[in-house]
């Protein structure tokens, strides 16, 4: 049986799903000190809540914070070959299908943001048709553009228009005013009026943000480098792929700290703002997958290597519901912080709100390992792609075609 049968007659991928669980449970952990957007702290003036306060900020912030969302990505990907190669080997074309899921993605994305404006879905729904764009280029072709897509071009083009043109002053803040109206609805308004803010306002907003942070040509490239490991069929365990992530490990790690260490000391030699901002962004970006790959090389390691596999197998459940626990939590969130619900943006610190956010978290593991004993899959999961392979007659289509 060769890799391509094997990757797609096995039931799941497990250390796929343990990555996939593992960064969403990051993802929820930011958001719940973030408190869903809402980033002003009540002052506390208890000394021992000041010192756990800043421990947790700084730690789930270097650990996650631009990481879980990389991660995800690369596994967007690396779900899209899955699905693609298994409608391969069966003599059909995945491409059309998965142009009308990344639809059903988008209106998903939607009812997501009207809940919480800073999700990412929205973006997912509509880069994800780069993956159409190149899914049957050569594997050197995909990495090649990848690569550019990675090392921010946009921001690459910033830099040079700045050098040619020392007059240029850039805006860094283009976004600020969004958020500061879907701020005062997080705190002011019902939930109607919130959603309301939020579909609009707010995915103006966090598209700016992450337009303004590169994460645009960032995720598109991820997803390319997902379908990659996909396609080389390196989530298998083999000798040659435990090789191939020891060397990735490697060189994240020597990697990561140069880029992460000049981007503190990069203002001592750029007072232009102009250049500044583009050059800290792009190392942040940078640095950002360099530790990324520490973490997925890691784990990929932990996993088949040593005894720490059964403790990360446990994250597999969560991740294999990661739609439903990535949406749920946005709900619960919202009811929590928000001012429609309880309201409790204006009592938690960082310290509570991280311990919100755990207990967010086994509930949700609780109730996928519930969930998983009597079905296959997550419910939102299930609906997804019940939605995806609903037979439409040609008919209907050519009717919509023509009116």
């Amino acid at each position: 049986m060769n890799s391509s049968t094997m990757l797609t007659k096995t039931n799941r991928i497990e250390v796929a799903d343990v990555l996939r669980g593992f960064a969403v449970l990051g993802i929820t952990l930011i958001h719940f000190i973030e408190r869903f957007s809402l980033n002003s702290h009540p002052i506390e003036t208890n000394n021992f809540l000041l010192f756990t306060d800043r421990i947790i900020w700084d730690s789930v912030f270097f650990n996650f914070s631009g990481k879980a969302y990389c991660i995800f990505a690369l596994l967007f990907g690396f779900s899209f070959f899955i699905q693609d190669n298994s409608q391969k080997e069966k003599g059909k074309d995945f491409r059309r299908r998965f142009a009308w899921r990344l639809v059903l993605l988008f209106f998903i994305a939607c009812i997501n943001s009207a809940l919480f404006p800073g999700e990412i879905l929205v973006l997912y729904a509509l880069l994800g048709y780069v993956l159409i764009a190149v899914c049957r280029l050569s594997s050197r072709t995909v990495l090649i553009i990848a690569i550019i897509l990675l090392l921010q071009p946009i921001e690459w083009g910033q830099i040079i228009y700045a050098l040619i043109h020392p007059e240029y002053i850039i805006n860094a803040q283009l976004d600020a005013p969004y958020w500061e109206m879907v701020n005062a609805a997080q705190k002011e308004a019902s939930f109607f009026e919130m959603c309301k803010t939020a579909i609009w306002t707010g995915n103006i907003a966090n598209m700016g943000w992450m337009l303004l942070h590169g994460r645009i040509t960032q995720t598109a490239g991820l997803f390319m480098i997902g379908m990659l490991i996909g396609r080389n069929y390196l989530f298998l365990f083999s000798e040659k792929n435990i090789k191939f992530w020891m060397i990735a490990f490697i060189i994240a790690t020597i990697t990561f700290f140069p880029l992460y260490g000049l981007i503190s000391v990069l203002p001592d030699f750029i007072s232009r703002e102009s250049l500044l901002v583009p050059s800290t962004l792009l190392l942040q970006s940078l640095s950002n997958i360099a530790y990324t790959g520490i973490l997925f090389a890691g784990i990929i390691l932990l996993y088949y290597l040593t005894k720490f596999k059964r403790i990360l197998h446990l994250l597999a459940p969560y991740g294999r519901m990661s739609l439903t626990n990535y949406l749920s939590q946005s709900f619960i969130g919202g009811f929590l912080f928000y001012n429609w619900g309880l309201e409790l943006y204006r009592y938690t610190g960082i310290t509570v709100s991280f311990l919100m956010g755990v207990c967010v978290f086994l509930l949700q593991y609780f109730f996928c390992l519930w969930w998983l004993h009597s079905h296959r899959q997550g419910p939102l999961e299930w609906l997804w792609k019940k939605a995806t392979w609903i037979k439409i007659r040609k008919k209907i289509i050519s009717s919509t075609v023509l009116s």
